[in-house]
Order: C-alpha cells, then sequence, then structure tokens
C-alpha cells in the first residue's frame, strides 16, 4: 500500500475523527456547565428562603400574634410559658373545634413547631404546643 498516494484522505479522516471528537467534548462540557447552573440557582433560592424566613422570624410582631391565641381560649384552659423566643403552651379540656381554632392559627404564624402533643380524655382534649422562633 502506497501511503502517499492516499495522504489526502488520510488527513481528512484525521480531520473528521478529531471534529467529531471536539463536538462530544463540547456537549459533554454544556451538559456540566448546565448542571452546576442548575446547582447555583437552586443553591440561591434556598439562600433567599433561608434570608427571607431570618426576617419573618426576627419580626418583632411575631410574639403580638402568638398573644392573640390565647383570646381563642379561656384562660382557665391555657397554661402559658414564654422565655425569649421559646413558647410552651398547654391547653385542658378543649373541644375538637377549639385545637382547629388553635392550631389553624398556630400555623398562619411564622413559628417552627417544635412538638406537638394532642391526648383524649373522654370527650375533652388536652394539647401541649412547644415552639420557636
Amino acid at each position: 500500500m502506497n501511503i502517499k498516494r492516499y495522504q489526502n484522505e488520510l488527513i481528512l479522516l484525521s480531520a473528521v475523527i478529531f471534529l467529531v471528537a471536539s463536538f462530544f467534548y463540547k456537549q459533554v462540557q454544556r451538559a456540566k456547565m448546565s448542571e452546576v447552573n442548575q446547582q447555583m440557582v437552586q443553591e440561591i433560592s434556598i439562600f433567599q428562603e433561608t434570608v427571607s424566613l431570618k426576617k419573618i422570624w426576627d419580626n418583632k410582631r411575631v410574639s403580638q400574634k402568638l398573644e392573640s391565641i390565647k383570646k381563642l381560649v379561656p384562660s382557665s384552659k391555657i397554661k402559658w410559658q414564654k422565655k425569649g423566643k421559646k413558647l410552651t403552651v398547654k391547653f385542658t379540656d378543649m373541644r375538637p373545634s377549639d385545637i382547629n381554632k388553635v392550631v389553624t392559627k398556630l400555623l398562619n404564624i411564622a413559628v417552627q413547631l417544635e412538638s406537638m402533643k394532642i391526648e383524649k380524655n373522654g370527650k375533652y382534649y388536652q394539647m401541649e404546643i412547644k415552639c420557636k422562633w
């Protein structure tokens, strides 16, 4: 076989192989960059959510909104312990409608529930809530 005779075809073949290899390399790099960009967007959204939650939790009106829970149930049924930004509330002799009112109100306030215990005694309920903000 005479290599000089097929020299141009070999050069063309090597150029095509190089072109195909560079094309696939480019596609792999684009996919990696797309993945990195998606991760960055996700991390930025998580950071923005954290900042907004911090602003909400630093709000001075959260404790005032928590005080409005006292008005939903008679004061004889509530044992209220508030220390700094932590709250422990014990409700006794509650009807299901009272529990629904309290839980709905609590879920609409920007607090983090640490625990919620509900026990049934006869036809009334006892509930203990621990939360912080």
